[in-house]
């Protein structure tokens, strides 16, 4: 039985654009480039106080460590 090659995965993490914390860790396919739907950012829930949009979906953007 032949091994599977392991995809080029990567993971980073998702940092608030209004509070700049770093809520999420997700990981990425990096093998064919990252996706411009990623790269733009996506709308996810900020727990945070801090927001000025207190606990509500907000612009959240790839943050490598």
């Amino acid at each position: 039985m032949a091994k599977k090659s392991k995809e080029a995965v990567e993971f980073v993490w998702l940092q608030c654009t209004e509070c700049n914390e770093l809520n999420y860790r997700t990981p990425i396919n990096v093998k064919g480039g990252i996706a411009e739907k990623l790269k733009a950012g996506m709308k996810k829930y900020c727990p945070n106080e801090k927001c000025d949009k207190a606990r509500s979906h907000t612009l959240h953007k790839i943050k490598r460590k």
